[in-house]
This record gives C-alpha cells, sequence and structure tokens, in this order.
C-alpha cells in the first residue's frame, strides 16, 4: 500500500510541476509578444527621428530667424532618441516607458510650434521637399500610433495573465513584472498647433 501511496504522491508532483511549467513558458510566451510590439514602435520612432532633421535642413534657409524653433525641435529630437533607446532595452519597463511619453510629448510640441511658424511662410508651405517629408512624417505618425495600440493590447493580455490567480504566484516567483502601456502624454489642447501673430 506504501508503494502505491509513493507513486500516487510523485504523481501529483509531476503533475503540479507541468501545470507550473505551463504558466511559466504562456508569461513568457506574452512577454515576448509584448516585447516584439514594442519593436515594431522602435522601428518607426528611428525612421521618424531619420525624418525630423530633414525637415528642420529644408526649413532652414526660409526661416532662419526661427533659430529657437529650429534649435527646440532638435533638443527634443535629441531627448527623444534617447529615450527610445532605453525604452528599447527594457520594453515595459515603467521608468523608460514614462520617460518614453514625456519625450515624445515634448517632441510633439516642439513640432507642432514648427509647423504653425510653416503656415506663416506659403513658399515653405509649398516646397517639394517639406510638402515629401510632412507627408512622410504623417505617414509615420500613422504607422506608430498603430504600433502602440498593438503593443499596448499585448502588454494588457500580459499584464491580466500575469494578476490572474493562481498565475500571480508564479510570476512573482518568476520575476514576471508588470509592464506599462506606453501612452501619448499630451493634451488634446497641447497637440493644437499654437497660433502664431505677426505684426
Amino acid at each position: 500500500m506504501g508503494g502505491y501511496g509513493g507513486w500516487v504522491f510523485l504523481a501529483i508532483i509531476i503533475a503540479l510541476a507541468l501545470w507550473a511549467v505551463g504558466i511559466y513558458n504562456r508569461l513568457v510566451q506574452l512577454r515576448n509578444r509584448f516585447k516584439n510590439s514594442y519593436a515594431q514602435i522602435d522601428v518607426q520612432l528611428k525612421r521618424r527621428y531619420d525624418l525630423i532633421p530633414n525637415l528642420v535642413e529644408a526649413a532652414k534657409g526660409y526661416i532662419a530667424h526661427e533659430r529657437g524653433t529650429l534649435e527646440a525641435v532638435i533638443a527634443a529630437r535629441g531627448a527623444a532618441v534617447t529615450a527610445a533607446g532605453r525604452a528599447a532595452a527594457a520594453p515595459g519597463d515603467p521608468g523608460a516607458m514614462q520617460g518614453l511619453a514625456q519625450a515624445e510629448g515634448v517632441l510633439g510640441g516642439a513640432l507642432g510650434r514648427l509647423l504653425a511658424v510653416f503656415e506663416a511662410y506659403p513658399d515653405l508651405k509649398a516646397n517639394q521637399n517639406v510638402m515629401q517629408v510632412q507627408e512622410e512624417l504623417t505617414s509615420t505618425e500613422n504607422k506608430i500610433a498603430f504600433a502602440r495600440q498593438a503593443y499596448n493590447d499585448t502588454v494588457m493580455e500580459y499584464n491580466t495573465k500575469r494578476e490572474s490567480f493562481p498565475d500571480t504566484v508564479f510570476a512573482g516567483m518568476f520575476g514576471f513584472r508588470e509592464a506599462m502601456l506606453l501612452e501619448a502624454t499630451e493634451s488634446a489642447e497641447e497637440r493644437k498647433a499654437p497660433k502664431v501673430s505677426f505684426k
């Protein structure tokens, strides 16, 4: 009888181990999915960061006296590139995601002010290079928005699984930390280009 009880105990231990392995593997799979989703955002952010100097360069000849605006865009781009590098190294990390969202908000505001300045210069707005870069930027912004939505969906799925019982017990034991969403920080008001008046 003791031998039979030992086999039952061993079977229970094996079943529990397999169950824990299944939970672990599912958490790994979900974590890898949101990291892959972030990689899609990273590709589009790099594309946008590459386009911004082209826009500034094309605008320089027309609005040289708006040096402060141009420098603000370049500085904001530099900060966003640094923040994006940190986020790419640790997708889902709360500090990295928050830093990226803030840097992107500042860059969005700086670009908004630059585009508002463009409104006062019809020749600049009609420039073929400027128009092309603006179209590419708009297309890239749309891709970033779609990629961010996909990333946020996968993060939500991962966090839900991680917080559900009994998965939460194993998540804590195996070091599966909460992942943070990537949200736009600027409000609708901040997204509006400021009015520029020349008197």
